[in-house]
């Protein structure tokens, strides 16, 4: 529903709804892989679709979920371009950016997963008679210590904190921006505003900062003390899932156009029913104020008879 109100109902294409269109695609692609992952693990976490395929799906799910962080911060960056530098920076706020800006973060994704791409992320372990997809970490993935190193913080660092710091410094700056020009904005943009920002950093918080800082506790745990995190890293995938929940509320938050078009599809039986208690009203008002009329036209009729009888006797 989003990706098609997103693409064929609002218009124009400001960098706003593109960075949204890629976010809504971004969720798409991450609920494609949940058939895969289900069947994996009800199979007590035996991988029967291929070595080809569970590279394909670990790459699309780790990518997607890193591509909604920098989408995510794409869209505070350009909103407070637009409240805080509306004049200044306008020439940076264009469609051609923002469809540059979001193939560029592919690019950049796809470069940082190679190593998953290259790598057989399959495992068969003989004991269980299962063969797993990367639940087995194989040290060969990445030629030495120090690529593992780089890789670490490429998706901690990069990926993650840089992004969460530039997205909290731009909605406290927007904020700031919208409480001392509260007059020129109106309350209503202010409150959707501080609405969006606390749906972002909810986002952050809930779903994207505990899988980070888990994979890093594991990834440092496992390289220097042979000790895993393995439950609780699968725990804080199903939380970083969550955020395909939470997105549409972003896009409700962050697009009046998708405001209105969400209201128009999902409210029109509540208006309908309301515009007929309307007219059912008012006609019943109308059959009213006739019925009192011509019950008391006659009325007014025998009373002009009457006076005009007295009149014509008091003359005779």
């Amino acid at each position: 529903f989003s990706l098609w109100v997103l693409c064929w109902h609002i218009k124009p294409k400001t960098p706003s709804v593109i960075f949204m269109i890629n976010l809504s695609i971004t969720d798409l692609m991450l609920a494609s892989c949940f058939p895969f992952q289900i069947s994996y693990h009800i199979q007590s976490n035996h991988w029967s679709f291929g070595k080809t395929l569970c590279s394909l799906v670990t790459v699309m799910f780790y990518s997607n979920m890193y591509s909604s962080i920098l989408t995510m911060t794409c869209i505070s960056i350009e909103r407070y371009m637009g409240v805080v530098y509306p004049m200044k920076l306008i020439k940076w706020r264009r469609k051609r950016y923002a469809f540059a800006a979001c193939l560029g973060m592919w690019i950049f994704l796809l470069l940082a997963f190679y190593p998953l791409e290259s790598t057989d992320l399959t495992y068969e372990v003989k004991e269980l008679g299962i063969i797993t997809c990367f639940d087995v970490l194989k040290w060969d993935m990445l030629p030495n210590f120090a690529a593992w190193v780089a890789f670490l913080l490429t998706l901690f660092v990069v990926l993650f904190l840089i992004p969460f710091i530039i997205t909290v410094g731009c909605y406290i700056g927007i904020i700031r921006k919208l409480i001392q020009t509260s007059n020129r904005y109106g309350n209503r943009q202010k409150t959707r505003s501080i609405y969006l920002a606390v749906i972002v950093l909810l986002v952050f918080i809930t779903c994207f900062a505990p899988n980070n800082f888990i994979l890093l506790v594991h990834m440092i745990s496992r390289l220097f003390y042979s000790r895993s995190f393995y439950p609780a890293y699968k725990l804080s995938l199903c939380l970083s899932c969550l955020n395909n929940c939470i997105d549409p509320f972003i896009y409700y938050f962050a697009s009046k156009e998708f405001y209105q078009k969400f209201m128009q599809v999902f409210r029109p039986k509540v208006l309908l029913s309301d515009s007929l208690e309307t007219r059912r009203e008012s006609l019943f008002s109308g059959r009213t104020m006739s019925a009192r009329s011509m019950s008391s036209g006659p009325m007014d009729g025998l009373e002009g008879v009457k006076v005009c009888l007295q009149r014509q006797e008091s003359v005779f």
